[in-house]
Formats: C-alpha cells, structure tokens, sequence
C-alpha cells in the first residue's frame, strides 16, 4: 500500500486545511506560522526604526528615508523564498525568533550597503516575548477585523433582513417543547440577531495590548545599556505607534488578559449562533422552513425524499470544535508560571484552528438560510390546531375585570385549565365558553373574535428594535 505521508504536495492532518481550505485560506494571512515571522520581521524592524529615528542609542547610526522603506519593503515581499531562508536559520539556531533577527541582519548587509554598524540595534534590549507578544496582538486584531467580523456582520445582516421580512408571519411558540402563546417568525429571528449583535460589539471595542520592557518587565536591560533614556516612553511611544494599547506592567509575557477577554466574547457569539442554528433545525423539522432551493444536492444517500438540515448541523460541530479551543485558550492564557513559562507559546499556535472552525460555522449557517423558504401553510396549520392557547389572552382578561370589581369572574386561571389542559379545544368551543362568562359586550366581542394566528401580541412591532 503505498504511504500517504510521501505523496507531494503534502496531504492536509486538518479540516480546515484540506477539505475546508477554501472557506477558511484568508485567515492564513494573519494566524498562520509564516504569518507569525512576517509581524515577528515587521516588529524586529520597526524596533530599528524607533531606536535609529529617536536616537535611543547615543552615538548610533541613522537610517535615511530611503533605508527605512528598504528595510519595510521586507515585509511587503515577504514570501516563499524567505519563508524557506528562515526554516533554514531556525534548524541551526533551534530558535525562531533569534530566526527572524538573523535574517534581518543579513538584510542589513544584502539591502543596505555598509550599515553593518546597525547590526547590533536588530533586537537591542528584547527579549523573545517583547517581539512576540506584539507580533500575535497584531496578527489576532487582523484576523478579528479584516476577516471574522465582516464574516460575522454580513450574517447577522441576513438573520436581521430574514426577521424584517418575516415580521408579521404568525407562528406557535413552543416554550418547553410545548405549544404556547403564539409570536411571528420574525420575532424570532430578532432575539437571535439582537443577541448577535450584542457579542458583535463586545468583540468589536476589544483591546489590543502589547508591552516592549524586557526579560522580566523591568527595563533592566535597557537602564544597564542606555541609563540616560526614557525608558518608559520609549515603550510607550513604540507600542502604541503600532496601533495597540500599552501595558506598563507585565512579567516577562504581556499577561495575554486582553486574549482571554476577546475569546471569550467570541465563543459567546458561537453560543448565541449554535442557539439559532438548533432552534432553525427544529423549525424546519416542525416544516415552518422549507430547504427548496438547491436541488441538485443530494439529502440523503438512501432516501430520495430527503432535504437534510446538514448545513446547520455541520455548523454545530464547528462551532462546538471552535468553542472548545476558545474555552481552553481563555482559561489557560491567563496563567504563567513566575515570571514565565512556555505554555503559551504552543496555546497561541491554535488561534487560528478556533476562529477557523468559528469562520467556517459563519459559512454554513449563511449557506443554510440562503436554502430556506418559510412555509406560511405549515404554521397557520399548527395554530389552527391549537387554540387552546387562547386560554391565556381569556382569563387575563377575566383577571383585569375582577380587579376592576366586576362580578363573576373569580378564579379564571382555573377555569381555563379544567377547558383546556390536556385536551384539545376547537374555535367553535372556545367561542361558547367566553360567551357563557357574562363578560361586558365589549371585551366579549373582543375575545370571540381573537384567532390564534391574530394572537401575536407586538411582536410585529418589536422587530422594529432591531439596529442591524
């Protein structure tokens, strides 16, 4: 049997990188390992840059205009040659962040002629984590906003069009798997995009934080070479210059807080999303949804008939796969041991598997709404079969009326459950009962007239809460 693991181009471990890849491949950009030494390169060199252009370093070098857009221009080529120069580096350093300064260096020499006197400003005073810690706050903000939250805003845009345009469709609740008090599906659909949006603007006004201190947070490298600078605001000034918020008091790592904090309200959007995607499969079990676009697919290998919900149920498991590294990378970040350990370092490396399940998950309930047609037959039907729901807007009314001393209407609740609990009640039978109550004509009226499918309550109106 002939292996495998030899057949070039090497075959995908991974959903996300094989059968998924399509869905997925734009977060490679930013959560990927080359990904990684990209912002690793672009935050050793602006690191030279900063030094050289505030003159940190007295007596050091300068780089002109010139040199500097050289030297960026390093990381706008980034590409497969450089990739494979830097695997090779790291085998000897067996290290790949010293990887990437030595690269620079050589760069030094190959793009700039004679400024091998900058040789020792590349990753002057930092430790590992000082590069890092940026490099993965700038990766993580790039995915989060260039790809994953307009992902997440164009569905929540669907989900909240679907609920303005379904507004006013009657449909039976089932609180507790039971039929009850009647709303509209695009009620329904409001909650879930409200909910969305809720977590959409928690992850949205999230904080990026980086820190530039030293191998344990003291600046103690840094006052040993340079004892006249402003240490501080050097930091200060750097970090911030990247388009991230300063954390002025760390270890060794940046405490990764801000990481724990954004997962979180991620994985709470895919909580809210699983929600609709269960809640979208019972509808169309219930038939209140019809899969009729898409013919062409196959539902089930066996059974012709058959139009399977499979592109909710599949988002299920991504979101349940994305949750699960969500949770563990939230509640493990947090921690280090001292003023250091390296469990981080392999945690972090599955940032992209979690917001890849989470962006695949997008994918396929934006696919599955796309196949559904809301069957207004299927729910009329439904409501038509149970108006004992009825029994609730009834004996509200008969509280309203004793509470106002009107006679004869004591104990309505239990009136209305020996009529209708555990039996079927019919429109003509409903009808007789609120015209035996001796209710004023008016609100007699009113009730003989009520219909299931009129019993919505607001709920038309409450889509209109909706700001999506």
């Amino acid at each position: 049997m002939a292996s495998l693991q030899d057949i070039s181009p090497p075959i995908a471990l991974g959903a996300l990188d094989g059968r998924y890849r399509r869905v997925v491949s734009a977060l490679v950009e930013h959560l990927s390992e080359p990904a990684l030494n990209r912002q690793r390169l672009h935050i050793e060199i602006e690191w030279l840059i900063h030094l050289t252009e505030h003159h940190v370093v007295p007596g050091a070098g300068s780089l002109s205009p010139q040199e500097q857009a050289s030297l960026r221009a390093l990381v706008e080529e980034f590409d497969a040659a450089a990739i494979g120069e830097l695997a090779t580096i790291e085998a000897e350093t067996v290290h790949d962040v010293k990887a990437v300064e030595y690269f620079l260096r050589r760069r030094l020499t190959d793009r700039l002629d004679d400024r091998g006197d900058l040789a020792e400003l590349v990753h002057f005073a930092a430790t590992s984590e000082d590069i890092n810690n940026l490099a993965y706050a700038l990766m993580v903000r790039g995915a989060v906003q260039q790809v994953w939250l307009p992902a997440a805003r164009q569905l929540v845009a669907q989900v909240a069009q679907m609920a303005r345009h379904l507004a006013d469709l009657p449909m039976l609740a089932h609180t507790h798997g039971q039929a009850a008090t009647p709303t509209t599906m695009g009620k329904e659909l409001a909650v879930s995009a409200h909910r969305l949006t809720r977590q959409l603007r928690r992850v949205e006004q999230a904080g990026y934080l980086g820190k530039f201190n030293g191998a344990t947070g003291t600046y103690g490298a840094h006052l040993a070479a340079v004892p006249e600078a402003d240490w501080q605001r050097v930091s200060l000034e750097f970090v911030t210059g990247l388009g991230l918020t300063w954390n002025p008091l760390t270890t060794q790592i940046e405490s990764h807080d801000w990481q724990a904090e954004l997962y979180a309200d991620l994985a709470r959007f895919n909580r809210v999303l699983h929600n609709l995607c269960t809640d979208v499969w019972s509808y169309v079990s219930m038939g209140y949804f019809a899969q009729v676009r898409g013919q062409g697919s196959v539902g089930s290998s066996t059974m012709p008939h058959k139009v399977n919900p499979i592109r909710f149920e599949n988002a299920e498991a991504n979101l349940e796969v994305s949750n699960s590294l969500l949770d563990v990378l939230a509640s493990t970040l947090v921690t280090s041991r001292l003023q250091r350990d390296l469990t981080d370092s392999s945690m972090q490396r599955n940032v992209g598997t979690a917001l890849g399940h989470s962006l695949l998950a997008l994918d396929n309930v934006r696919r599955g709404l796309d196949g559904l047609d809301a069957s207004p037959e299927a729910m009329a039907a439904d409501l038509e079969a149970n108006w004992e729901v009825l029994a609730e807007p009834v004996q509200s009314a008969m509280r309203a009326l004793a509470a106002a001393g009107h006679e004869g209407m004591a104990n309505p609740y239990d009136r209305l459950k020996e009529l209708t609990r555990g039996r079927r009640v019919s429109g003509p039978d409903l009808r007789a009962f609120v015209r035996q109550l001796g209710l004023p004509s008016e609100v007699e009226e009113r009730l003989a007239a009520l219909t299931p499918d009129g019993y919505v309550g607001l709920a038309p109106d409450l889509v209109d809460h909706l700001d999506v």
